[in-house]
């Protein structure tokens, strides 16, 4: 009897450390979401008006295409991540007609917020499901969120060059 109830309490230790780890694994998505909000609006804020339509060459996205770029990938990969619907349509905020600072700092702030209110609606238990993103690359959610993470990455990477260009110390990086 004593080995079934010992057996049974460490059943439950294991299976409460399962969840409690799985919980922890989605409030680190939440707080590297929410740093690098600050960083990326620290990029915004660093760039002056008049670079917002700056390209290193003319083939390249601008400074504001480059971010718009970013957070309509923020909301589409987020919004299949979660199996969710997306709030804006496709191609609407990169094809934004008004790049000014103040527009393109609000659309970008606020796909960050989605994507920061989507994982923190998420259900922990869902985060382990396999899908299929974009139609073609099987994954689970939580790659998913991983992978949309490493594409914002990149491109406010990219815009390192812009802001130098524009004569702009850029922000100091953030890894924590």
């Amino acid at each position: 009897m004593k080995t079934k109830q010992l057996l049974f309490i460490l059943c439950l230790m294991i299976s409460s450390s399962s969840v409690c780890l799985a919980q922890s694994e989605l409030d680190h998505l939440v707080a590297e979401w929410e740093r690098a909000k600050v960083y990326t609006q620290e990029y915004l804020e660093a760039m002056p008006e008049a670079g917002y339509a700056s390209r290193p060459t003319p083939e390249m996205r601008s400074f504001a295409e480059q971010l718009l770029h970013l957070t309509e990938a923020n909301y589409g990969f987020a919004a299949m991540a979660a199996g969710i619907q997306s709030p804006v349509e496709r191609g609407s905020i990169e094809k934004s007609e008004d790049k000014s600072k103040a527009r393109v700092t609000k659309l970008v702030l606020d796909g960050y917020d989605f994507v920061i209110q989507t994982l923190k609606g998420m259900d922990q238990a869902k985060t382990g499901e396999e899908i299929e993103l974009f139609g073609r690359f099987k994954m689970t959610r939580k790659t998913a969120f991983e992978k949309c993470f490493e594409h914002q990455t990149h491109h406010r990477g990219q815009t390192t060059v812009y802001l130098r260009l524009a004569g702009v110390t850029p922000p100091q990086e953030k890894l924590f």
